[in-house]
């Protein structure tokens, strides 16, 4: 019993003594590690983002807007006087030249007056003949040479009348073009203006659209349009402005402008409605950055750059204009810095990070949307979150 209570009376005070140091060394080990801190002894490791390189290149102000087609040149093909139609030898639906025979009419009364005037005109030339022959001999008045002379311009001025009606029994085509169906058949009697039938060029193409009048100052006749239809999905016309009206529409503001467009193949038609794209200026060297690159904090548009310390700071930049992929920097970069283009979630100012060359301006970091381009190519801040 002696021997049992002596060694319970050593134990105790021995863990006591244990618990003490184990405290003093815990509380040893955390100042310790808090002191390395403070001291900047513990650094977090690199972040891994991707970067790009800022460089110079090619960018256009674009807009673009719906139009529509019209035919270069459009008709309708009508008598100009009344008649039986005797006969429309042309194609239908196919191309014609210019003064090919469009319809002709009957031309029997028409051909009779105009041989009764040539008879008259002959007959007036004859007797004016006579009378300057007899004038000049002094046998005659100057009266009568006078009254001959006015007789047979009078006839002359008949028998050109009576083959102008006569002409207009044949109703020719006024230009080449594509011609329409019939609107009437040989053997009807058409009134002077009755359509026959239509003509269209279309070979070369009207486009008419319309331009906001802020955008007006960068317009100019002469330059280059692109069309494109739904309907021939892949192919784009190549034109040219070639009016632009001088007065604007008082409700919406725009001006009215037409451009000539080739239309090899005949693939477009006139009533067709058209994307149009023209450029409103280019520059070939601006600086661009991808447009994952730029965030959005508290409405002011930033970027990541990268120093060659590996360290990161935020720069606010001023952007220009957009392309599908890339985006215009006017302030705030300079050629040649790295900005980071994924990973901006879990930067700071300062953060060290790993970067990752992501390419050339216009290759986005995967998972990422180009931003793209409103329609009077105009800059509008990426979006993103604040950070």
């Amino acid at each position: 019993m002696v021997a049992a209570k002596t060694m319970t009376m050593t134990t105790a005070p021995m863990r006591a003594i244990a618990t003490v140091l184990a405290l003093a060394a815990l509380v040893a080990a955390t100042g310790g590690c808090k002191g390395k801190q403070a001291a900047g002894g513990f650094t977090p490791p690199p972040t891994p983002v991707e970067t790009a390189t800022v460089a110079r290149g090619a960018v256009a102000d674009r807009f673009t807007t719906v139009g529509s087609l019209e035919a270069g040149e459009a008709v309708d093909i009508a008598a100009e006087i009344d008649g039986v139609v005797k006969a429309l030898p042309y194609p239908e639906g196919g191309q014609v030249s210019a003064g090919t025979l469009i319809a002709r009419l009957d031309d029997v009364q028409l051909a009779a007056e105009a041989q009764r005037a040539e008879a008259l005109r002959d007959q007036s030339r004859a007797t004016f003949e006579r009378v300057r022959a007899v004038v000049d001999q002094g046998a005659g008045a100057p009266q009568d040479l006078d009254d001959a002379t006015a007789a047979l311009k009078v006839a002359e001025a008949n028998l050109d009348l009576a083959k102008a009606r006569l002409a207009k029994t044949r109703v020719t085509a006024p230009f080449a073009g594509t011609a329409g169906v019939r609107r009437v058949s040989p053997g009807a009697f058409v009134r002077a203006g009755t359509p026959l039938t239509d003509l269209a060029q279309i070979d070369r193409l009207r486009l008419t659209f319309s331009v906001p009048e802020r955008l007006l100052g960068k317009l100019a006749v002469g330059a280059p349009v692109r069309v494109e239809t739904t309907a021939q999905a892949g192919q784009v016309l190549e034109g040219k402005i070639a009016i632009i009206e001088p007065q604007l529409d008082e409700q919406s503001r725009s001006a009215r402008v037409v451009a000539h467009v080739d239309n090899p193949g005949r693939l477009m038609r006139p009533g067709m409605s058209a994307s149009v794209a023209l450029v409103l200026d280019e520059r070939a060297e601006a600086l661009t950055v991808p447009s994952p690159a730029v965030f959005v904090t508290a409405g002011q548009t930033y970027v990541y750059v990268v120093t060659p310390e590996g360290v990161v700071a935020r720069a606010p930049v001023q952007l220009g204009t957009r392309t599908p992929d890339a985006v215009e920097v006017l302030t705030g970069l300079s050629e040649g810095q790295k900005v980071v283009t994924a990973g901006h979630q879990k930067l700071y100012d300062g953060a060290k990070v790993a970067p990752m060359d992501a390419g050339a301006p216009g290759q986005g970091a995967p998972g990422q949307g180009a931003a793209g381009q409103d329609s009077a190519g105009a800059a509008a801040p990426a979006a993103g979150g604040s950070h």
